[in-house]
C-alpha cells in the first residue's frame, strides 16, 4: 500500500516538474537564455534558488547521517559551515564581483584574468567536479527512495537519471528556477512536519539521550564514535569541512557563480545568497541534524552503525517510511524535489562549462546562437552518460561527494588569487590548476581504483589538493611574467607619459560608445556587444594601455569598473545637439524609446525588443544600466518587468 501511495505521489510530482518545463520553454530562444535565464532572475527566485540547491540530497543525506555517524555537534557544524562560510560569504563577497564581471562561467573568467590556455584545464575539472555532484544527487535521492521502498537500487537510480537529464533538457536554468519555487515550498512543509511528528511521537532531547551511546547525543555517533574534531588533516574534520563544503562546493563550483550570474543585478546576487544562508539554517540543516537524533536513538538497529545493514545516509527515507503511507510518501517525495532541484543545476553548470568553454570556444569558436543552444542540449546527454558511471563510485553518497568537490579546489584557489593580487600571472595559475589536476587523477587512480596508496588516510584528498594546488600557484607564478597591470611602475590613473600608443579597431570604438554612456561595468559591456568575455577583456587591456580609460581600482570589483578619459572621447566622432545631451545623462536615442514605451506603453515592450533585434543579454545590460542611473525599475517575480521612475518620466518628456 506504502508503494503504491508513493507511486502515485512521484508520478504527480514529475508531471509538475515536466509541466514547468514545458511552460519556461518558450523564455529560451538562445543560449544564454538556457543556461544563465538572460540575467532576469530576481531577488527571491535567486534567494529559493539557492536554498534548493542547499536542501539538496547532501543535506536529506548527510545531515541525519552525520548525526547518527558522530553525534549533534559534527552535523550543525557541517551545516553551518556549508551556510555561513560557503552560501552567506560567497554573497557577502563574491556577488558583486561575478555579476559584474560579466563571465558567463567560472573558466571564462579565469581566462578573462590569465590566458586562453587556463580555460579548457579548468573546464575539465569543473565538469568532472559537476557531473559528480550530479552523480551525488541520484546517489542520495535514490538512497531516500530504497530506505522508503525496499526496491531494486539499479532500477531507481535509473528512473531518477531519466527524469533529472530529461527535465533539465528541456528548458535549462529557466525550468530549473520555476521548479526550485515549487520544491522548496514543498520541503518548507515536509521537514518541520515530519520533526514535529517526531518530537510529539517520541519525546524530547531526554528520551534521545536516554538511548544513545554514552547518553551522549551532542558528541558522539550512536555507537560511541567520537565526533569531528576541529583540525583534523583526515576526513571528517572541521578543517576539511571548511575546504569542502566553502573553498570547493561554492566557491570553487561553477552552477554558484551562474546563479550569481543569472541575477538582474549585484544586489540581488548579494542579497538573495545571504538571505538563502540563514533561511537554509533555520529551516532545513538544524531540522534534519535534530531527525537524524531520532533515527539513531530510536532505530538504532536499522544502520549499520548500531548492527544493521542501512547506511546512516539512508535514515530520512527510513524514518518516512515508518509513517503512515500518504505521509511518509510524501516526506519521501521531498527528498527527491531536493534532490533533483540540485542534480538539475549540477547538470545545468557541467554542461554550460562544456558548451562554452570546450565547445564554443575551442571547437566551433564561429557557431551562431542556436547551434550552440543545440550543442548544449546534446551535450548535456553526453554528460549525463558520464554521470551514470560515477553513480556506480564506491562509497555510497558521502564519499562520491567528497570525491567530486576535490576537483572544484583548483577554480576556487584561481579565482581568489586572480581577484585580490594583480602581480599573479599565468604561469602560476596554469602551473597550480594543472598540478591540481593531476594531483587529483593520481589520488583517485591509486586510492579508490587501484587500493594502492590511499592518501584520505593521512589526509583528505581535497585538502591536499588545495594545498599543492595553492603552493604550485604560487611557486609557478615566480616563473612567469605578470600582465602588464600586475608590472612594477605601472600606474592606474593615465597620464601623458604613463601609456602607450594603440591603433584602436570598431570593436574598441564601440566598447568606448558604451562607456561614453555610462556602461562602466565589463558586465554591460560585454552582454550589450553579445561576445565571450575573454574578448571584451582583451580590448579593455587596449585601451587601458592606451589610457582611452581608466578602472576604478586594481582588485576586486573595482577592477572591472570603468570610466572613459578625455583621450577616449577624443578617439570617438563627437555628438551634437540631444543626442550629445542624452550621453551626459546615460542616454542614446535608443533607451529613450525604450523608456517612453515603459512609461506609455508597458505592454510593447516585446515589441520594441523584436524590432530592434536586441538579444536577451543585450536587453539585460540596457535594463541593468537604465535601473543603475534611476530611470526604471526592475519588477517581476519570474520575468522581468519595468516600470518608469520620476527620473525616467522627466527624460522621456525631455527628449522623446
Amino acid at each position: 500500500m506504502g508503494n503504491t501511495v508513493f507511486v502515485i505521489m512521484f508520478v504527480v510530482f514529475i508531471g509538475i516538474l515536466v509541466g514547468c518545463g514545458l511552460y519556461a520553454k518558450r523564455w529560451v530562444s538562445e543560449a544564454a537564455d538556457y543556461v544563465l535565464a538572460g540575467r532576469e532572475v530576481s531577488t527571491f527566485i535567486n534567494m529559493m534558488g539557492v536554498i534548493a540547491i542547499g536542501f539538496a540530497g547532501t543535506t536529506v543525506a548527510l545531515a541525519p547521517g552525520f548525526t547518527v555517524m558522530y553525534g549533534l555537534k559534527t552535523s550543525l557544524a557541517w551545516g553551518l559551515i556549508y551556510g555561513i562560510a560557503g552560501l552567506l560569504l560567497y554573497g557577502v563577497l563574491w556577488g558583486k564581483f561575478v555579476r559584474l564581471n560579466g563571465a558567463q562561467t567560472l573558466p571564462e573568467y579565469l581566462e578573462m584574468r590569465y590566458s586562453a590556455k587556463i580555460r579548457p584545464v579548468i573546464a575539465i575539472t569543473s565538469v568532472i567536479g559537476m557531473c559528480g555532484i550530479l552523480a551525488n544527487n541520484i546517489v542520495s535521492c535514490v538512497s531516500s527512495i530504497v530506505g522508503y521502498t525496499g526496491w531494486n537500487t539499479t532500477v531507481v537510480t535509473l528512473v531518477i537519471f531519466i527524469v533529472i537529464i530529461a527535465f533539465t533538457f528541456i528548458s535549462g536554468l529557466w525550468a530549473a528556477t520555476i521548479t526550485d519555487f515549487f520544491q522548496v515550498c514543498l520541503g518548507v512543509v515536509a521537514v518541520p512536519l515530519m520533526l514535529t511528528l517526531l518530537a510529539n511521537k517520541f519525546g524530547g532531547f531526554d528520551a534521545i539521550a536516554a538511548n544513545w551511546a554514552n547518553n551522549d547525543f551532542v558528541n558522539f555517533g550512536i555507537n560511541g564514535a567520537a565526533g569531528a574534531p576541529v583540525l583534523a588533516l583526515t576526513y571528517p574534520s572541521w578543517l576539511n569541512f571548511i575546504i569542502l563544503f566553502a573553498a570547493a562546493l561554492v566557491w570553487g563550483n561553477n552552477y554558484y557563480w551562474m546563479k550569481i550570474a543569472s541575477c538582474r543585478s549585484e544586489k540581488v546576487a548579494k542579497k538573495s545568497f545571504v538571505l538563502a544562508a540563514i533561511l537554509l539554517t533555520i529551516i532545513f540543516t538544524v531540522p534534519f541534524a535534530i531527525i537524524g537524533l531520532y533515527a539513531g536513538a530510536h532505530h538504532p538497529e536499522v544502520f549499520v552503525q548500531g548492527g544493521g545493514k542501512l547506511a546512516a545516509t539512508g535514515a530520512y527515507g527510513f524514518l518516512a517510511s515508518t509513517f503512515v503511507p500518504l505521509l511518509g510518501s510524501f516526506f519521501v517525495v521531498g527528498a527527491c524535489a531536493a534532490s533533483i532541484s540540485t542534480a538539475s543545476t549540477s547538470a545545468l553548470g557541467a554542461s554550460a562549462v562544456a558548451s562554452r568553454d570546450i565547445y564554443q570556444r575551442l571547437i566551433n569558436p564561429k557557431a551562431d546562437a542556436k547551434k550552440v543552444l543545440k550543442m548544449s542540449k546534446i551535450i548535456m546527454i553526453f554528460l549525463g552518460v558520464i554521470t551514470w558511471i560515477l553513480c556506480q563510485f564506491p562509497g555510497g553518497a558521502t564519499y562520491l561527494f567528497a570525491f567530486a568537490n576535490c576537483w572544484l579546489v583548483p577554480p576556487a584557489i584561481l579565482l581568489m588569487l586572480g581577484a585580490i593580487w594583480p602581480r599573479f600571472n599565468n604561469t602560476g595559475a596554469f602551473v597550480g590548476a594543472l598540478v591540481g589536476m593531476i594531483s587529483m587523477c593520481l589520488f583517485t587512480l591509486l586510492g579508490t581504483v587501484l587500493k594502492i596508496f590511499v592518501i584520505d588516510n593521512y589526509i583528505y584528498m581535497a585538502t591536499a589538493g588545495f594545498l599543492i594546488t595553492l603552493v604550485a600557484a604560487v611557486i609557478g607564478n615566480f616563473f612567469g611574467k605578470p600582465k602588464y597591470y600586475g608590472k612594477a611602475g605601472w600606474e592606474r590613473v593615465p597620464t601623458a607619459t604613463n601609456r602607450i600608443d594603440v591603433k584602436l579597431d570598431d570593436f574598441d570604438k564601440q566598447v568606448l560608445s558604451l562607456l561614453r554612456l555610462g556602461h562602466c561595468y565589463q558586465a554591460d559591456i560585454t552582454d550589450y556587444m553579445g561576445v565571450d568575455s575573454s574578448r571584451t577583456a582583451a580590448s579593455i587591456e587596449k585601451l587601458d594601455q592606451g589610457g582611452l580609460l581608466m578602472r576604478e581600482g586594481m582588485i576586486g570589483t573595482k577592477f572591472y569598473t570603468y570610466s572613459i578619459t578625455e583621450k577616449g572621447l577624443a578617439a570617438l566622432a563627437p555628438l551634437s545637439g540631444a543626442e550629445a545631451d542624452m550621453a551626459k545623462e546615460g542616454l542614446s536615442p535608443l533607451y529613450v524609446e525604450l523608456l517612453s514605451i515603459v512609461k506609455n506603453n508597458p505592454d510593447k515592450q516585446a515589441e520594441f525588443v523584436k524590432k530592434h533585434d536586441i538579444r536577451s543579454m543585450q536587453m539585460a545590460a540596457i535594463s541593468s544600466h537604465l535601473t543603475r542611473q534611476g530611470y526604471i525599475i526592475e519588477g517581476g517575480l519570474f520575468k522581468r518587468k519595468l516600470r518608469i521612475t520620476d527620473k525616467g518620466s522627466a527624460a522621456v518628456q525631455k527628449y522623446a
